[in-house]
Parts: C-alpha cells; sequence; structure tokens
C-alpha cells in the first residue's frame, strides 16, 4: 500500500474516533420527570443590575431614618412616587428601617444594601387585612410585610436583610397553644414576610429572609419566579422561641419556579408545594354536577415545572413536602442538595383524607446529609373537613424517583399502604446509600417500583 494510501487511512481514522468521541461526550438534554424538555430560562441566572431598573429611591435622600420610628406611610409613599414617575427600585440603605405592611406597583423593585434592614412591625395593626390566599383558601387575613400583587418583572436584590420581627408573635403562639390546643396558625393573626401573588417574571436574589412572624415567602398564582442565593432563616435563639410554620417558600398554584444556591433553615417545611384543600379542591380541573363547590375553593389550581438545586439545608420539617394543601402537582426536581443539619424529612407526601390529590413526576437525587425519614408517605389530618361530602376523594402518588443519594436516617422508608384513602405506583429507587435505624423496605405497597443497587445498613 502506497504511503499516502495509509496516511489518508490513518487521518480518516483519526477523525472517526474525534466525531465518536465528541458524541460520547456531548452533554445529555436536561429533561422534566416526565420526559419533556426543560426549558433554558432555568438555566439563566443572570444577577440583577439596579441601574438597569431606573431612578433609585434611597429611603435617606427622601428624610425616611433609621430612627427607630415605624416608617409605613412614608416608604409606601415613595413606592407610589416611584410608580407615578416611571417605575424605579426603593434603596434601604445601612441601618435599620421600620415599616409595617409595603405594597409595590408595577415598575417598582426593591434593593436592600448591604448592612440595610428592613424591619417588620410587630404589631399586626399594621398589617391591613385584605382578600388573600392563605393555607389552600381564599379568604380574608392580613397582608405581608412585602406584597407584590399583579406585577410583572419585579424583583428584591441586595445583600441585605428583610426581618419580620417575629420574636413576639412567636411567644404569643405558643402561649395561646398551651391555653387552647386547638388553636390554629392563623389564629393568633400573624402576617407573612413577602407575598407574591398574580406575578410574572419575578427575581429574589441575595437578600437574607428572616424571622418571619408566619410563612416567609408565599408565592400564590404566579410564574417565572425565581430565588437565587438567598439565605432564609428562622428564629431558634436567643431564647429558643422557635418560629412556628415558618415555611421557607410556599409554593401555591405555579410554573415555573427556581430555587437555586440558597440556604434554608427553618421551624416547618423548607419548600412547601400547595395549591388548595377540601373534598371538592379539584373543581378547577374536574365537574361536579349539581355540587355548590365552597367559595374558599375559587383559586385552586395546579403547580407544574419546578427546580430545587444546588441548595443547603439546616434544620427544617421537610426538604421537599407536597401538601399539607395540595391538589395536582407536575414535574418537581429536587436535586444536589446538601443537608447540613438533620431535617426531619426528606420527602414528605401529605395525603389528606379530605382532598383528591395527584403527586405526579416527581424526582428528588443527588442528596447528602442526615434526615429522620428519607421518605414519609402517610395520612394528614389536620383540619380534616369533608364539608358534607359523602365518599371519601381518592388521592395518588405515581412516578416518584429517588436516585443517588447518600444519607443517614432514622427511617428509610416510611410509608403504608392505605389504599382506601391513596394509591402509589410507578416508584424508581437507585444508587441510595443509606445508614438507617430502620432499614425495613416494604416495595409491595407500590403498583409497580423499580429499585436498584440500594445499599441500606
Amino acid at each position: 500500500m502506497k504511503k499516502s494510501t495509509l496516511l489518508t487511512t490513518f487521518i480518516l481514522l483519526l477523525l472517526s474516533l474525534s466525531s465518536a468521541a465528541a458524541k460520547k461526550q456531548k452533554p445529555q438534554a436536561d429533561l422534566w420527570p416526565d420526559g419533556t424538555l426543560i426549558d433554558a430560562w432555568f438555566k439563566d441566572t443572570t444577577r440583577i443590575v439596579i441601574s438597569k431598573l431606573g431612578k433609585q429611591y434611597v429611603l435617606t435622600d427622601y428624610r425616611i431614618f433609621a430612627d427607630g420610628r415605624i416608617h409605613t406611610s412614608e416608604i409606601q409613599a415613595l413606592i407610589d412616587k416611584a410608580a407615578k414617575e416611571g417605575g424605579g427600585v426603593i434603596v434601604v440603605p445601612e441601618g435599620i428601617y421600620m415599616t409595617g405592611g409595603l405594597h409595590f406597583r408595577q415598575g417598582t423593585h426593591l434593593h436592600i444594601r448591604k448592612g440595610g434592614v428592613l424591619l417588620g412591625s410587630d404589631f399586626i395593626g399594621d398589617y391591613p387585612l385584605g382578600k388573600t390566599r392563605i393555607e389552600g383558601e381564599t379568604c380574608t387575613y392580613f397582608g405581608a410585610l412585602i406584597n407584590a400583587d399583579g406585577l410583572n418583572g419585579f424583583t428584591i436584590s441586595g445583600e441585605g436583610t428583610i426581618d419580620g420581627n417575629g420574636l413576639k408573635y412567636h411567644q404569643q403562639f405558643w402561649l395561646r397553644q398551651k391555653w387552647n390546643k386547638a388553636c390554629t396558625n392563623k389564629d393568633e393573626q400573624r402576617p407573612r414576610l413577602v407575598y407574591i401573588s398574580n406575578c410574572k417574571n419575578v427575581q429574589i436574589e441575595g437578600v437574607n429572609l428572616q424571622n418571619s412572624a408566619f410563612w416567609t415567602n408565599h408565592v400564590y398564582n404566579s410564574e417565572n419566579v425565581k430565588f437565587l442565593g438567598c439565605r432564609i432563616y428562622s428564629l431558634g435563639k436567643p431564647d429558643d422561641t422557635k418560629g412556628p410554620s415558618t415555611d421557607a417558600i410556599d409554593l401555591d398554584v405555579v410554573k415555573n419556579v427556581l430555587i437555586k444556591n440558597c440556604y434554608m433553615s427553618v421551624n416547618d417545611d423548607a419548600v412547601a408545594i400547595k395549591g388548595g384543600k377540601g373534598p371538592y379542591a379539584d373543581a378547577f380541573m374536574k365537574e361536579y354536577p349539581g355540587v355548590e363547590i365552597p367559595s374558599e375553593s375559587v383559586g385552586n389550581g395546579e403547580n407544574r415545572n419546578i427546580i430545587i438545586e444546588d441548595c443547603e439545608y439546616g434544620f427544617c420539617h421537610g426538604c421537599l413536602t407536597l401538601g399539607s394543601e395540595s391538589v395536582f402537582d407536575h414535574n418537581i426536581i429536587l436535586r444536589r442538595i446538601k443537608i447540613s443539619s438533620q431535617a426531619n424529612n426528606l420527602l414528605w407526601l401529605k395525603m389528606r383524607p379530605d382532598t383528591p390529590q395527584r403527586y405526579e413526576y416527581i424526582t428528588v437525587e443527588d442528596i447528602t446529609g442526615p434526615v429522620r425519614n428519607f421518605l414519609l408517605i402517610a395520612p394528614w389530618k389536620q383540619f380534616y373537613d369533608l364539608k358534607g361530602r359523602k365518599d371519601t376523594p381518592l388521592s395518588y402518588s405515581d412516578h416518584i424517583i429517588m436516585r443517588n443519594c447518600d444519607c443517614e436516617c432514622i427511617t428509610f422508608f416510611n410509608a403504608q399502604k392505605q389504599d382506601e384513602v391513596y394509591r402509589l405506583s410507578n416508584f424508581t429507587f437507585e444508587n441510595l446509600k443509606i445508614k438507617a435505624q430502620n432499614k425495613e423496605f416494604h416495595p409491595e405497597i407500590v403498583d409497580c417500583f423499580k429499585h436498584s443497587n440500594i445499599n441500606v445498613e
């Protein structure tokens, strides 16, 4: 064979090998649990640049000072002024600025500089009543410290802090529970920290969100929402009065949510998926001829396309909790999570016997750290009420994947077969390294349970 022919053959072989290697190294498409492609929006973590958001309205430039007084009316007037002048950024400079409930307008934003603190009033009268969404119902309740309703493009940014000043509310709640064991979360009359409702294209970035009197962040009926690099935590010190029901992020009828590079440590669920409760909670997707749907069920809905990734967890009741007020949840991913202090539950599926529910296409992967329950599935009967319905609505959990986890836990598989309340199907467990005090595993309670490479010590 001629040298030129050999050289040509050698070059063709190298090209072939190079092409094969390139194909092999080509990254796999990032897919939702249902197999559809995750949109590029979830990869965009572009930081907020406040100079591009319009004029900056610094509190001290408008004679709003860190003087220990409550400046609700002055800050609200400044927000309204910015909106009338075409929009802009309300800037909290260094210092502690006290306020009650604030309502942002279209085109306005909030930026808190390093060392700046927006401190909530600890008097509930500073948070006016209004129609809102709380605990799976549409009702009249108190507003939050930061409220954004019907806005497109709202942002919160900076290295400063929004502090709910929740200690007094927490002390009063625990005192009331000693007096009345049936005291509900709402009975003590507590404001949330941040309430985002009916909004699109929201980004909350970099800030400390702490010491909320009630839920820390509540996002309702909104889409395209990002929490990036936030620190979210509730009181446990200095006096060990833990903050009751201070969920880090509650997602309630949402589409397209990214929670990334956040730290969450609260005295309840870190991320809770909500959406409604009650025997006819799914009336938005199913007809009930001849049935009068309760007014509080108006506004219920589904949650779809949620990613929580690259976060660190301190203590919480649930790293990812579906319920206790949830109807239909589809395509939820919890991945690349480090748990630095024992959480109660990694994945918690709360199955309400009085509510028709479907939790489907949920993936939990690449998790490290200690939890009490690796998986907890159980009926949730808090405030159980069939409201006259004669039959018990069935619930379903299916296409649940848990893989590539290295965890220490008390109980590995905390689930029971309760066909009269809920049905479980199409679960997958793979590549799990678990140290557990209770390592019982009962795949037979799930219809079609695939499991491989599970090492439970």
